[in-house]
């Protein structure tokens, strides 16, 4: 099993290109079952788009890859069976996203209950219970979801009781073939779900947003071909700035559109990072002279509940306190033990954590625990004193594109071992 080896204690400097989107790309891999050709462009190729790859041939559909050029070109021309089975779901929450665009192109659907998650249950009920509204018929056994529609789905006024990213997507996803208008009210409003519904009407779908948590689509009987970039990743992006801060280096952050991490961008302000921004591009330039801070994760615009591990770590290295509310995910503290164990001093409390700042780090053996505890346990060592082992990585290549070439090349000294 792959590890990487970290000696700590220089600084980021260069610049790093950012990937394609993972968050973006899945949910627009999976409503490319609505159509016959698509060409996706500036795809992250990580394990997770793997899998919904191999999800998405298992029922059918023809994919070519181009590993060079980050390309992937689908053909959907012969019929998709209609069963997504548990041994490519259980290994990736986003497979249950099959589930609305196969029942609204053939009116059934038999996906496999997604398995559980390490930081804390996702449940589909928000899913479910909003396609049946739609006029599906749905039961749940052997751990699978049989739903069918025999006549199509039917446009239908949905409130989510929560605000949820998966739910949001997969009901968007199936209103766009429905027949009738859909109304979606508390949608989910991250950039990427704005990515899913800017390629949804690439492909010839009719969608629009009334307000911020408002969707509007009315229904289409066919959809077309088409080319389409994917945004870029603004959680890798906010990833490699907290290191950047943190190694107190000037790494340059390129392929990014900054007006999306307004927020990130402020928060590393407010505790002293310098950030020079233009069009496409930001500097971040660190500060020996951090301030603590307190941050309550919360969707879009907030600050992301995918970045609360990673900016942690930069928090062990301000004057003065910080405190963290999680209020996304249960059970999203995981990463404290191994950050106290390089001998960081964080309490945690419910859904609040303290930062007591001002710490050294020093090396350690480390054991990810998800894909973002991973990406903090990395910049934690690259701020270290003497080498540190980080296990389970495959944590981190779920997510982040060959994230130690990228900082090889900003001139950490990390290596992957097999």
């Amino acid at each position: 099993m792959d590890k990487l080896e970290i000696i700590g204690g220089r600084t980021l400097q260069g610049s790093v290109e950012v990937s394609g989107s993972k968050n973006a790309s899945l949910p627009i891999l999976a409503s490319c079952i609505l159509t016959n050709k698509v060409v996706l462009k500036n795809v992250p190729l990580v394990t997770d788009i793997q899998t919904m790859l191999n999800l998405l041939s298992s029922i059918g559909s023809k994919i070519k890859i181009n590993h060079q050029n980050k390309t992937i070109k689908i053909d959907n021309s012969k019929k998709h069976k209609t069963v997504a089975k548990y041994q490519l779901v259980k290994t990736m929450r986003a497979g249950v996203l099959v589930l609305g665009p196969l029942l609204a192109k053939y009116g059934k659907a038999t996906v496999s209950l997604p398995g559980g998650c390490s930081i804390g249950p996702r449940p589909i009920d928000l899913h479910i219970s909003a396609l049946k509204k739609m006029g599906a018929k749905i039961k749940i056994n052997n751990g699978y979801i049989h739903a069918t529609a025999k006549y199509g789905l039917k446009g239908a006024k949905i409130n989510f009781k929560k605000v949820s990213v998966g739910a949001t997507e997969n009901l968007i996803i199936a209103a766009c073939m429905a027949n009738g208008k859909t109304i979606l009210n508390n949608c989910a409003s991250e950039p990427e779900i704005k990515d899913l519904t800017n390629f949804l009407v690439k492909i010839g779908s009719k969608i629009r947003w009334i307000n911020k948590r408002k969707i509007e689509i009315k229904g289409v009987k066919k959809l077309i071909n088409a080319n389409y970039p994917i945004m870029f990743d603004r959680i890798e992006a906010g990833t490699f700035m907290i290191a950047a801060a943190a190694t107190r280096g000037s790494l340059a952050i390129k392929n990014i559109q900054p007006r999306i991490i307004n927020k990130e961008i402020y928060i590393l302000k407010k505790m002293g990072v310098k950030i020079i921004e233009k069009k496409n591009k930001i500097t971040v330039i660190g500060s020996k002279k951090l301030r603590g801070i307190k941050i309550n994760t919360l969707p879009y615009p907030g600050f992301p509940t995918d970045l609360q591990a990673q900016i942690m770590v930069l928090m062990c290295r301000a004057i003065g306190n910080s405190k963290i509310q999680e209020n996304i995910f249960e059970n999203r503290f995981m990463h404290v033990a191994e950050l106290n164990r390089m001998g960081a001093d964080i309490k945690v409390k419910g859904k609040q954590a303290t930062i007591i700042g001002n710490k050294k780090l020093s090396g350690a053996e480390l054991m990810a625990t998800d894909l973002r505890a991973s990406a903090s346990l990395v910049i934690a060592a690259l701020t270290s004193s003497k080498k540190s082992t980080i296990n389970r990585i495959y944590h981190l290549d779920r997510g982040y594109e060959k994230m130690e070439k990228k900082l090889l090349k900003c001139g950490a000294h990390i290596r992957r071992v097999k």
